[in-house]
């Protein structure tokens, strides 16, 4: 099957590939295994073809292992690539792409950091909380790349910023991190659940504005915390 693109997984050996179907085949001599990360580099190896594009499966996402392919095509195409992106016409436009993404991602952050204070909507006496809390998980969520949930297109905006919000709380304001949790199918979701239920009382009181004393608050403490670490990194 050398000359058929196909998807697979990983074999039983290090050169070796399982189809969908539940085949082994033997990777062909003279192939090597381009590793993921250079998008425009597998683009270019894929166009030659043929390729063996290795996938695996965690949870409800893919990753990808890589390309297999012959190691003359992987070779002429990593030098067709750097010839292009030593060009001044190249360096131009990457250098303008760059700067798009940066504003785009720049505008992102803000407008995120507004939908998590308007998820918040705290009384007037700990607006300062909120928007200090609303920086901290801006900031936290939505790194490009990252994977969470702030990056999704799938849900609305106003969704991403609450489940960034609860998440962040998870982390900082309780003991999620240090909890020995079973394995057991739905146990996780459980334990977040209620972790969730108990952030939520904890913001209500914010909007209500209860008298909470900072000094003991887990949420006071923990925005206190991270913005001290967060001058110190800086």
């Amino acid at each position: 099957m050398k000359d058929q693109t196909l998807q697979v997984s990983p074999g039983p050996t290090d050169r070796s590939v399982r189809t969908t179907s539940g085949q082994v085949l033997q990777v062909p001599d003279g192939w090597q295994l381009l590793p993921p990360g250079d998008a425009g580099l597998t683009r270019r190896v894929k166009a030659a073809g043929p390729t063996w594009t290795v996938k695996v499966k965690k949870g409800r996402r893919t990753f990808s292992q890589g390309v297999w392919a012959d190691a003359r095509t992987i070779s002429n195409a990593q030098q067709a690539i750097v010839a292009q992106r030593e060009s001044p016409a190249y360096q131009k436009r990457r250098q303008s792409e760059l700067a798009r993404r940066e504003k785009k991602q720049t505008q992102y952050v803000d407008e995120f950091r507004q939908e998590v204070i308007k998820f918040l909507r705290f009384d007037a006496r700990y607006q300062e909380l909120a928007e200090s809390m609303g920086t901290l998980v801006a900031v936290h969520a939505t790194p490009v790349g990252s994977g969470t949930v702030a990056r999704t297109e799938r849900i609305p905006i106003e969704r991403r910023a609450e489940a960034a919000v609860i998440a962040w709380m998870r982390h900082q304001t309780t003991a999620y991190d240090s909890l020995k949790i079973a394995r057991v199918k739905g146990e996780r979701r459980q334990v977040r659940r209620q972790l969730a239920e108990h952030s939520r009382k904890l913001l209500h009181r914010y909007r209500k504005g209860d008298p909470i004393d900072p000094q003991q608050c887990v949420l006071a403490i923990a925005v206190a915390s991270a913005l001290r670490k967060q001058r110190t990194d800086a």
